[in-house]
């Protein structure tokens, strides 16, 4: 019987010593081949979708398009916003039911500037996503955070919500995404270098970022050593039943 549990506690201290952290499992921009290898991809623009929210800054010498788009100079803040509703389309004064969605920024840009042409030969039009943000749930933190600029990258997102824990499944990262054909989930290795470029790396407004928890956590954390503390005092009790007289 002892040799039986001398056997059972070895077994534990090795299981222990292999349950850990290694630079393979959590380190990023690696170039192993047995690592998935992701081909570089055309950065594609964000396209607009019903309910997105668009602040638009009308540059004209025309006063009374100026009185009707109005932009605060000081603070650098749009006044309005103008919703795409679900139909697609979008209501600004002087012009109504502007077919918006399915078009880039720039797209729509083109679109309303064409239309205010008809009331100011020097107009110029800006629009900007009122509702650039991205959301992070799971081992990287929780929240939402602004997109501060055009190209936004994984590792810069993953870093705003606190970075990736080491319990994370970094080969299971999924990015939760809208488009014109609906809802896709995007599954990749953050791990490896060549993310970089790749499908996965920019952020778009409204993804959702959700970094899973690994299976192994369990054997990676206190509920190790408390589970280590139940056997080990189990073998205990054993021991001491079997050598009382």
């Amino acid at each position: 019987m002892i040799k039986i549990i001398n056997k059972i506690v070895l077994f534990l201290v090795v299981f222990v010593l292999f349950s850990c952290y290694t630079r393979r499992s959590t380190n990023l921009l690696q170039e192993r081949k047995s690592l998935p290898q992701y081909s570089p991809t055309a950065v594609t623009d964000y396209v607009l979708q019903p309910n997105d929210e668009l602040v638009i800054r009308v540059i004209t010498n025309n006063a009374s398009l100026q009185y009707m788009f109005p932009f605060s100079s000081t603070s650098g803040r749009n006044i309005n916003s103008y919703r795409i509703f679900e139909d697609g389309t979008a209501d600004f004064p002087y012009i109504t039911r502007v077919p918006l969605a399915g078009k880039t920024i720039k797209e729509a840009e083109a679109i309303l500037r064409g239309r205010l042409k008809e009331f100011a030969d020097d107009v110029e039009v800006k629009l900007a996503l009122k509702n650039q943000t991205f959301c992070v749930i799971g081992e990287a933190g929780r929240g939402y955070f602004p997109i501060y600029k055009e190209r936004l990258n994984i590792f810069q997102a993953l870093a705003m919500a606190g970075g990736i824990g080491d319990g994370a499944a970094f080969g299971e990262v999924k990015i939760i995404r809208q488009t014109e054909k609906g809802t896709v989930v995007k599954t990749f290795d953050i791990r490896t270098k060549s993310i970089i470029d790749s499908e996965f790396y920019y952020i778009q407004p409204n993804d959702v970022i959700y970094v899973d928890v690994a299976k192994r956590k369990f054997w990676m954390s206190e509920n190790l050593m408390q589970f280590v503390g139940l056997i080990t005092s189990s073998i205990t009790l054993l021991v001491v039943l079997l050598t009382v007289k």
